[in-house]
């Protein structure tokens, strides 16, 4: 090829976002990177308003054009490309906000420890005894009063989990809670005079 051919190949070279997705759809990488170019600001300022971090929209708009790529002979109408693409960045945003909530779970004294204390350190002090306090009263009650306190107020079940747990109907539940709380207020009241 001459110089003159080049030169003639890149004055009739597409320059519409229509004929560019075309070429595209038909395995033109040039013309899906001239594509890249086009929307590449756009799309990560769009990714940048959704996730709020500057390297998270940038990884986002990556994966957005990587999906672009795969996906672009799905795309039936080439005029309509930036909607098509924006599109995918709403979609892909929500799914990686979903995905990247993780529940994490632990135990109380660590829960404790970690937490950003609001107050005196007195008040501290005085909250993290009267936890210990409960927790020492709990580590006396019987084991089935231990386990249905457990999980109700540590693990958060409710009736009808703690029922499908323990095997046991829900009024039987409701029954040994009242009762395990209690006991532990008898606990608790012992040792109060105890301390005095």
């Amino acid at each position: 090829m001459t110089q003159d051919n080049k030169t003639e190949d890149s004055l009739i070279a597409p320059q519409t976002v229509a004929q560019l997705v075309a070429l595209a759809q038909l395995g033109d990488r040039e013309a899906f990177g001239a594509l890249f170019e086009r929307y590449r600001s756009g799309i990560v300022a769009l990714a940048m308003r959704r996730v709020r971090n500057a390297d998270e929209a940038e990884e986002l708009a990556q994966d957005v054009f990587i999906q672009a790529m795969q996906k672009i002979n799905q795309l039936r109408v080439p005029a309509a490309f930036g909607g098509w693409l924006r599109q995918i960045v709403h979609r892909m945003a929500i799914n990686r906000a979903t995905r990247s909530r993780h529940a994490v779970a632990c135990d109380p004294e660590t829960l404790e420890a970690t937490c950003y204390a609001v107050g005196t350190p007195d008040a501290f002090a005085q909250d993290r005894e009267q936890a210990e306090a409960v927790r020492d009263s709990i580590d006396r009650l019987g084991s089935l009063d231990q386990q249905t306190l457990t999980a109700f107020y540590l693990h958060s079940k409710s009736l009808i989990e703690m029922s499908d747990e323990f095997d046991a109907p829900i009024g039987t539940i409701k029954r040994r809670l009242h009762v395990a709380r209690k006991r532990l207020q008898k606990e608790m009241k012992e040792d109060m005079l105890q301390a005095v």
